[in-house]
């Protein structure tokens, strides 16, 4: 940014600013996560949206943070989890589904809140699981989900065979 009386950003400044790619700053702005204006074909960030959205002071009027890594300004760490459970019965995957929703709406100290999204192919026998939220938050569901599919621990049973959990690409069998 050469000038701090700039009011308005691109999406290509705001993505450099934060160190993220410009696509994922335009689903931002489409979320409604990040507010913009639309001129012509582009979108346009103020500086106050964009302070909101970091809830820091933007880097061209922080004292000190001019250069600093996008990390550094932001403070903010977001984790996203896909859990696929193969090999797993409807009555099971609503169970399963239950505890991890009632487990995302338990109360936090956070002030991000965590959202989780469940899907179950009944075709496929399959169940996803989608957690998004803090780092620290995201772990404990993900290990509450490895708890309730331990086996022999009766909370979830399936007249299938041993099915497959798999998290960020690693498996391990489960019940």
């Amino acid at each position: 940014m050469e000038s701090a009386e700039r009011d308005l950003y691109s999406v290509g400044e705001v993505a450099e600013l934060l160190g993220l790619h410009v696509r994922t700053v335009r689903n931002y702005v489409r979320d409604g996560r990040l507010k913009a204006v639309r001129i012509g074909k582009q979108y346009r960030i103020s500086r106050a949206d964009f302070e909101a959205l970091t809830s820091l002071p933007s880097a061209d009027t922080a004292p000190g943070t001019q250069g600093a890594p996008a990390a550094a300004r932001r403070g903010h760490v977001e984790v996203s989890s896909i859990v696929q459970i193969d090999a797993i019965g409807p009555d099971a995957a609503s169970r399963l589904s239950t505890f991890v929703t009632a487990g995302a709406q338990a109360e936090r100290d956070t002030p991000d809140p965590l959202r989780v999204q469940t899907v179950y192919d009944k075709e496929r026998a399959r169940m996803k699981i989608v957690i998004l939220g803090d780092a620290a938050t995201t772990a404990t569901v993900l290990h509450l989900i490895d708890d309730i599919l331990e086996p022999g621990n009766g909370i979830i049973t399936t007249g299938a065979a041993t099915g497959t959990a798999t998290a960020g690409g690693e498996a391990a069998d489960r019940v």
